[in-house]
């Protein structure tokens, strides 16, 4: 303040830069800035890209370093101190070091049987846990019957599972006969889209349940367009549904450890010359957020020996797949009022994993010959309990080594 302008700006620069620097609540003064120059806030015990050998010597006193060296132990402290702030202040595990005590699981991904063992197979030892699947296809292909056993399955271990029957076409007689606990079954059946959307929301917060079950996105129509007349346009309005209710559901699915699975319907593209015009409906966030998504065609149709039409053959491919590598193939049986054969996906699953070879027409286990042609050899084994057993005990000790590969493969710097 004494003196003119210029002599007041040279003592306020002098003092400027010889003041104590990098402290918790100030920010870096530097010898090399100018008087009207402030760098950003720095870290605590942490120095500047400009700052002198002197100002690091001092900082080296204060922290008990020395300033050429490098502080990467300041700099972790500091990390440790914000981790513990955020987790104050968010909850506990809302920010982690991957691999630091009971974090060291994170990421891995657990699994349920799909009820077909060749799917299995092909997706990484069944449905990922906490994670949202996608099942669409043509009419008529099997699409229910899948999600159908997956609830079955669950079931099996102990768990609770929802159906949410958008299309209110639900069959109990054949649910029971996939092996569905129809008594302790959640069933809802919505009367518009947003009714059955919150309700899956409510459900995962809840974290009650182990596997939701969507049949099907088609079907979840939008309250405005319910209420509406018929033929009346309604642009966009499912596709700003399920994106709306993705982003909600996605981290609730992650958070409670259940799984949501979505039966998708196909539809066809209007103008399309060139190309596939095929796509399933709900806009395009569903192929996003999914984790797997599972394409089903029919292949053909089974008959008996009187020329009775039994079943279905189905193909089903991994067309995204988060979790395992994408685009594998298997191939099933669905037999009409049983749901999926579990001999010839037994079948299906030894032959690919190596453990049943077929000879001509015979097929063999190791050196027993279980018969010839499919259906003797899946006769044979339901004939025969304790071989069917062994069969699937192998094939699943072979499953359980396809998905845990070696970390070497995962770090292999050729690939």
């Amino acid at each position: 303040r004494g003196g003119n302008g210029a002599q007041g700006f040279d003592a306020m620069a002098t003092s400027f830069v010889t003041r104590p620097v990098l402290l918790a609540s100030q920010r870096c003064r530097c010898s090399n800035a100018k008087p009207w120059q402030r760098h950003a806030k720095m870290l605590p015990g942490v120095a500047c890209a400009t700052a002198s050998r002197g100002q690091k010597r001092q900082l080296g006193k204060e922290t008990g370093e020395e300033g050429d060296q490098d502080f990467s132990s300041a700099r972790e402290r500091v990390l440790k101190q914000v981790l513990q702030e955020i987790n104050s202040q968010f909850g506990k595990g809302s920010i982690m070091t991957i691999g630091d005590g009971s974090e060291a699981t994170f990421g891995q991904v657990e699994t349920f049987p799909s009820g077909s063992l060749a799917l299995d197979l092909a997706i990484g030892g069944g449905y990922p846990k906490g994670r949202i699947v996608e099942i669409f296809g043509p009419e008529s292909c099997g699409k229910t019957t899948l999600a159908l056993h997956a609830m079955a399955e669950v079931q099996q271990q102990g768990g609770t599972v929802a159906l949410i029957d958008a299309e209110h076409a639900f069959d109990p007689k054949y649910s029971e006969k996939i092996g569905i606990d129809i008594q302790n079954l959640v069933l809802c059946q919505p009367d518009s889209g947003e009714m059955a959307l919150e309700v899956v929301d409510q459900l995962l917060r809840s974290a009650a349940v182990d596997l939701i079950c969507i049949d099907s996105v088609s079907a979840l129509v939008p309250r405005a367009e319910v209420e509406g007349e018929v033929g009346a346009p309604q642009m966009g309005l499912q596709a700003r549904l399920m994106s709306q209710a993705l982003r909600k559901i996605t981290s609730s699915a992650s958070r409670s450890n259940c799984s949501v699975i979505f039966i998708n319907q196909l539809r066809q593209n209007i103008g399309v010359m060139y190309g596939n015009p095929e796509v399933t409906s709900g806009g395009n966030a569903l192929k996003y957020y999914s984790s797997l998504r599972l394409e089903v065609r029919r292949k053909e149709i089974l008959k008996n020996d009187s020329g009775e039409r039994t079943g279905i053959a189905v193909r089903v491919k991994s067309v995204k797949n988060k979790c395992f590598p994408p685009y594998r193939e298997a191939n099933m049986e669905i037999v009409f009022g049983k749901g999926v054969s579990r001999y010839a996906s037994l079948l299906d699953a030894a032959e690919s994993s190596g453990l049943v070879s077929k000879r001509g027409p015979y097929y063999f286990y190791g050196d027993r010959r279980l018969g010839q042609g499919k259906e003797k050899s899946m006769a044979a084994l339901m004939e025969d309990p304790p071989l069917f057993q062994e069969i699937e005990s192998a094939v699943r000790a072979t499953l359980v080594e396809l998905t845990a590969p070696p970390i070497s493969a995962v770090t292999d710097p050729t690939v």
